[in-house]
């Protein structure tokens, strides 16, 4: 269970994600193709995990997902991934950290969990531009 709350994408988002996760099998995409699925398993990763600690101490390629948030203009988001950048070589167990980088990392979770009320529509206007043809 998370503590976080779900960033909704509208349906037709999750079946293209899906669609161009199954094509992946088959072929190389985009850059735009690869930015759309970075961008929404990222999301579901740090909602389902404890926060942007869980991004940092992941093995995904964090240039490349920070560049997919770049791309679909997501720019907040990405100030917050530079922002709590110091993660990845802090302790795994968020319960270690000090008071003061506990309240750090909680002003930086805030600021990103608060841009991800535009990220749906961000997205949608990403897709509309540099997916449909």
């Amino acid at each position: 269970m998370s503590i976080f709350n779900k960033t909704e994408f509208n349906d037709e988002v999750e079946i293209l994600v899906d669609n161009l996760e199954q094509a992946s099998n088959q072929r190389e995409l985009t850059r735009e193709e690869r930015a759309l699925i970075d961008v929404l398993d990222t999301v579901k990763l740090i909602e389902d995990g404890e926060g942007l600690n869980e991004f940092w101490l992941s093995s995904i390629d964090h240039t490349r997902v920070i560049n997919s948030f770049e791309l679909v203009g997501a720019t907040t988001i990405v100030d917050t991934f530079n922002s709590s950048q110091w993660c990845q070589a802090a302790t795994e167990d968020r319960s270690q950290y000090s008071d003061t980088e506990l309240n750090y990392l909680s002003g930086i979770e805030e600021e990103y969990f608060e841009a991800l009320n535009e990220l749906p529509d961000l997205v949608d206007a990403f897709i509309e531009d540099e997916l449909d043809s």
